[in-house]
This record gives C-alpha cells, sequence and structure tokens, in this order.
C-alpha cells in the first residue's frame, strides 16, 4: 500500500499536514490567522486542543493544500496534544522573545515531537519562529536562538505576527521542506513497487 495520503498523479493537489507547537502564550494562534487570514488575532483566549486552518498555495509549481494545526501550549493539555502530531508533514516550533523560558522549552517541544512522530526522523520539516520581535523588552538575542537552531539544523525566522514580519516566509519554507519530504516518500514508495519483480519472491526453505 501507498504510504497514507500520497497520490500517484502530480498534478493533483498534496495535503500536507503542518502542526505549530510551543509554550502557552507565544502566539501561535495570532501567527496562524496573520498567515491564513492576513489579519492579526488579538483574541488572548488559550487554545484547548487544537484548531484547524487550511491554506492553498503553490510551492515549486505543486498544488499544496496546507491542515495547519494550532495547538494549546499549556502543560495540562500536552499529553492531549501529543495526540495531534501523528500524520504530520511538519512542525513549526514557536516561542516568544520577550519570554526567556518559551525559549528554553523549546527543547522538550522537539523531543517530545519528535519521539510521536513514526519513525522518528532527527531531519524531520521543521522552522523555529522567534514571534513578538514588534515588543522592545526583548529576552532572548537573536544570536542565541540562532545558535540554537543551526546547531540542529533548523532555520530560524524572526517574526512579528503584529506587523507581518517574516510570517509567510516562515510558513512556505516549512510547506518547502514538507513537500521534499513527501515527493522522496512518494519517489521511495514507486521505486520500491518497481523493484517488486518475480526473483524477488522468497525462495521456499524446507523445514
Amino acid at each position: 500500500l501507498a504510504p497514507q495520503g500520497l497520490s500517484m498523479d502530480a498534478s493533483k493537489k498534496v495535503d500536507l499536514k503542518i502542526i505549530i507547537i510551543g509554550a502557552l502564550g507565544v502566539g501561535k494562534t495570532s501567527l496562524l490567522h496573520q498567515y491564513v487570514h492576513k489579519t492579526f488575532y488579538e483574541d488572548y483566549r488559550t487554545t484547548l486542543g487544537a484548531s484547524i486552518l487550511t491554506k492553498v498555495l503553490a510551492v515549486d509549481n505543486s498544488p499544496l493544500k496546507l491542515q495547519i494545526w494550532d495547538t494549546g501550549g499549556q502543560e495540562r493539555f500536552r499529553s492531549m496534544v501529543s495526540t495531534f502530531y501523528k500524520g504530520s508533514d511538519g512542525c513549526m516550533l514557536a516561542f516568544d522573545v520577550t519570554d526567556r523560558e518559551s525559549f528554553e522549552a523549546l527543547d522538550n517541544w522537539r523531543d517530545d515531537f519528535l519521539e510521536k512522530v513514526i519513525p522518528r526522523e532527527q531531519d524531520f520539516p521543521m522552522v523555529v519562529l522567534g514571534n513578538k520581535i514588534d515588543l522592545s523588552d526583548r529576552q532572548v538575542p537573536e544570536e542565541t536562538a540562532s545558535a540554537w537552531c543551526k546547531e540542529k539544523d533548523i532555520p530560524y525566522f524572526e517574526v512579528s505576527a503584529k506587523n507581518n514580519i517574516n510570517v509567510a516566509e516562515a510558513f512556505e519554507t516549512l510547506a518547502k521542506q514538507a513537500l521534499s519530504r513527501y515527493k522522496g516518500i512518494l519517489e521511495s514508495y514507486l521505486t520500491d513497487s518497481i523493484k517488486l519483480t518475480p526473483n524477488d519472491k522468497p525462495k521456499n526453505s524446507c523445514c
């Protein structure tokens, strides 16, 4: 069977699941609404569990439909949120540059996500967003966040959901990574299918 969601027709729209995770109050919902609706979402109600928005775009001439899952950042919802990781094609880690603790929590969020992804992939499509660069009371220097991301080979974006700085660029970078991985899985599946010739049948062995 083909991996879930894979289509044999490359001209068809590809559906990719993107999940955005991070500590409470870093602006995940605002980032998502800025990207999808081009509006700054100032409603501070906590996301309980997950909500989903979709965005259709083209990457490298491939039509994509992103299903973006916005997740709650409260610790008591962590086990519930991790159930939404399954089937993800890309992961967005978000923190607040004015909140040092939200940055320090990235390791835990990343490890938790990678542990739940099957098979575990260290190079799984992922980007990090340092949000709220429009605010003056910054606690996490850009160099510190960049160094953390460089060590793990993850693209880093300084963003502002409020002023729409680098938001689309971050999502589109992740979409490209996710599409590339998707195409790789599809190609591998097709190659393996072609290899299944009669010669590959296991020989009968005596008991």
